[in-house]
């Protein structure tokens, strides 16, 4: 075995070595409360799941408060149950009165509260869960729609998700979840839905609690052992060249 070949070896284990590390970190920042929607068309309606994981390692989490927009309000909220959680819409008037489609608005849906029923359905450590809203009408295009989120433990703590990430600026340690429509789309007009109507069908969002860190931490060990090979393999590869000298 040439010299070179074992310096290949090496450097392809401290590679790995370095591409888990830096997936775990990685994972690790990213563990915010955040939004998906599954359509971002403007004047249409879509779903929002909210991904919320419990970051605390001795207490779970028991609540997720999102606040609905108020310049550009949803006249339309639905909730899709999830498993051992209660779902309340809370509406009440506007700051101010808002023009849409030709009418004023002075009340719509302000805040979605969801909390847990027990002890068994409160989310502990590593893990997450999903809640789903369907909403309408989204605001026209290039809009910024930001929902600030608040968490709150058992243990009393409370974390506010309420950060606006600024274009070229780093992540907020707290950003609020939000997302950017965009053109109407065409091939299904907002005005062709019924009053209610998602633009897309959503994913099913789990009922029951899973493990957020199971996949990454697969991942992570995975890389970790490819090191340790090619540097055991790259080692036991000298010792024999020294032997047959």
């Amino acid at each position: 075995m040439t010299a070179t070949l074992r310096r290949t070896l090496m450097s392809l284990g401290t590679a790995a070595a370095t591409a888990a590390l830096v997936a775990l970190g990685a994972t690790a920042a990213s563990a915010h409360v955040t939004v998906n929607p599954d359509d971002t068309g403007a004047n249409g309606y879509t779903h929002l799941t909210f991904n919320m994981p419990s970051e605390s390692a001795t207490a779970k989490t028991v609540k997720l408060e999102v606040k609905l927009p108020t310049d550009t309000p949803f006249t339309s909220v639905s909730v899709k149950p999830v498993e051992g959680w209660t779902a309340q819409v809370v509406t009440g008037p506007l700051p101010q009165p808002v023009t849409m489609g030709g009418s004023t608005v002075t009340k719509a849906p302000l805040e979605v509260v969801w909390t847990a029923n027990d002890e068994a359905h409160q989310i502990g450590p590593n893990q997450y869960q999903s809640f789903s809203l369907s909403v309408g009408r989204l605001p026209a295009a290039g809009t910024k729609v930001v929902l600030p989120a608040t968490q709150t433990y058992t243990d009393g703590a409370v974390v506010e998700w309420n950060e606006t990430a600024e274009e070229g600026q780093p992540e907020p340690k707290h950003p609020a979840p939000s997302f950017t429509t965009t053109a109407a789309d065409d091939a299904a007009p907002a005005t062709a839905r019924p009053s209610g109507t998602p633009a897309t069908t959503a994913a099913a969002a789990p009922a029951a609690q899973t493990t957020d860190a199971t996949g990454v931490w697969g991942i992570v060990l995975g890389a970790i052992g490819a090191a340790l090979a090619a540097t055991a393999l790259g080692l036991v590869l000298t010792r024999r060249d020294k032997a047959a000298k």
